[in-house]
């Protein structure tokens, strides 16, 4: 294959022996790239993977002079190994960690009652956003807001009762032998890091980029005297900030280039893309291969339906289900029922240890709370779906999915879709119509895109590009139309998973 200009700009870079950050778009084989840079050189390299999946792929793609690993295998050979017996030891519940650590009894802060179970999930929460960071010590900032205190005074007064027993978790997790907090694979990544590890490589290739861990950044960044660094990532794909990731591109030293020629869809679907990307104020624009004929239109049958959130999935799952589809649910059911257990316990009259609604005693204050404040308006879908088919209806849904391979169609959240691809894709309708139109009034003129925020630009922008042959825009369709029309646009796409689709393709 002849490379294309960018890609012979990025190789002419890399062999003059600068650092270097690529931009590349959804679909520009960013991979491919990294396999031409290896291959043009005799030098040693370390690929940075995203998991261990990707690790075990490029290993077959690269040359023998390139070492594919995960930043977690780099960790356990230098250090994890030493904590073999305990990353084995049988799982413990946060309240014995809690307990075993000081925090013995239940607090109040402000009007809410804080039970040790809730202090000790709180702990372990903290310990693990600690280790995400690039800090040499736990502080304040790694506690967890926990619903209904997320004002800073009651945060701060959270904080003063976990920090202490956080810092006396992390001196526990410096036994290799032995101690009363699990031991995870995280926190070996993060005491590998804290040794100021040099690598023995010429060059370093992180992947992926835009989603990169503090942690994993700084190890990486920290080689910059003695070896060429490359990155490759998508600023626009960079949706994994809510759980500590990172963009480390945006402030790399370095020559920076782009990949904006997409091989996997054509230029109608590259001209949507870029309008997420213009939305999500991207440093890329993407041009379509006009040989794939990618289509934007109605689907009726299709292989995949993104979501915006676990609960708008469960929601189709059940949905499809009905009409009597096979269906898979990428990532699998645990989460949800997880979920449903909380939400039935609740119902019950019981609190749950589930971190998003353990501080609510009963459903009747977690209604409460999704309907009138605005910081519950996530859960609000939670409310609904259970009360609407009750939790035996989910648990049941959720045992009756099936593998992808046998599935006729795949249900996932688009951060799980992140790197996946399908031919037919439905975007489903739980993605946030920007705020200053949600009347949905006939007044207004023109699309309403620019009132969308950023990180749900760059959401969206990773669902619309996971299709090769034909996008239903969906519940993401109000970009290109009228806010007269959305409500007509949302029952042309429930017309299209209840009736309107076939049982079988």
């Amino acid at each position: 294959m002849k490379p294309t200009d960018e890609q012979t700009a990025a190789m002419d870079a890399f062999r003059a022996g600068d650092h270097l950050a690529l931009q590349a778009g959804a679909g520009t084989g960013k991979t491919t790239l990294l396999g031409m840079l290896a291959r043009s050189t005799p030098r040693r390299g370390r690929y940075f993977a995203y998991n261990r999946a990707i690790a075990q792929d490029a290993t077959a793609r690269f040359p023998p002079t390139v070492q594919c690993k995960t930043a977690h295998a780099l960790a356990y050979a230098a250090v994890g190994h030493r904590y073999t017996s305990r990353l084995n030891a049988p799982r413990r519940p946060a309240w014995y960690t809690g307990q075993a650590l000081g925090l013995t009894k239940a607090i109040r802060i402000g009007e809410r009652d804080i039970s040790q179970r809730a202090l000790s999930n709180a702990l372990v929460r903290t310990v693990t956003r600690f280790c995400h960071t690039a800090d040499t010590q736990i502080t304040r900032h790694h506690v967890p807001k926990l619903r209904g205190l997320e004002d800073q005074d009651l945060h701060r007064e959270l904080a003063a009762h976990v920090v202490p027993a956080a810092r006396k978790a992390w001196t526990d997790l410096q036994n290799p032998d032995d101690g009363c907090v699990r031991f995870e694979h995280d926190h070996y990544l993060k005491i590998w890091a804290l040794t100021q590890p040099k690598l023995d490589a010429d060059y370093l290739l992180l992947d992926e980029a835009q989603d990169t861990n503090p942690v994993v950044e700084q190890v990486f960044l920290a080689q910059r005297d003695h070896s060429q660094l490359v990155m490759v990532g998508d600023s626009a794909q960079a949706i994994y900030q809510w759980r500590g990731a990172k963009d480390v591109m945006t402030g790399f030293d370095g020559t920076r280039l782009t990949l904006s020629q997409s091989f996997r869809f054509g230029p109608d679907l590259a001209e949507e893309a870029n309008r997420w990307l213009h939305l999500a104020d991207a440093p890329i624009r993407l041009t379509g291969t006009p040989s794939v004929p990618t289509e934007i239109g109605p689907v009726t049958s299709p292989d995949a339906v993104l979501c915006r959130t676990n609960v708008g999935a469960m929601a189709q799952v059940m949905t499809l289900m009905t009409a009597g589809f096979r269906v898979a649910l990428s990532g699998g059911g645990d989460n949800l029922r997880a979920l449903a257990q909380a939400a039935r316990g609740l119902k019950e009259g019981r609190r749950t240890h589930h971190p998003e609604l353990i501080l609510f005693p009963s459903w009747g204050d977690l209604q409460d709370y999704a309907a009138h404040d605005p910081a519950g308006r996530d859960l609000q879908p939670l409310v609904n779906l259970v009360d609407t088919h009750g939790t035996d209806a989910i648990h049941t849904a959720v045992s009756r999915l099936v593998p992808e391979p046998h599935a006729e169609v795949t249900v996932s959240t688009a951060h799980k879709a992140k790197g996946r691809e399908w031919p037919r894709v439905l975007i489903a309708d739980d993605f946030p119509y920007p705020k200053d139109h949600q009347s949905g009034e006939q007044s207004s003129p023109a699309p309403p895109t620019e009132t969308i925020d950023d990180a749900e630009a760059r959401l969206a922008y990773v669902a619309v590009t996971r299709t090769r042959r034909r996008l239903d825009l969906g519940g993401l369709a109000w970009a290109q139309e009228p806010s007269s029309n959305k409500r007509q646009m949302l029952e042309h796409l429930r017309h299209n998973l209840q009736g309107g689709v076939p049982h079988r393709y």
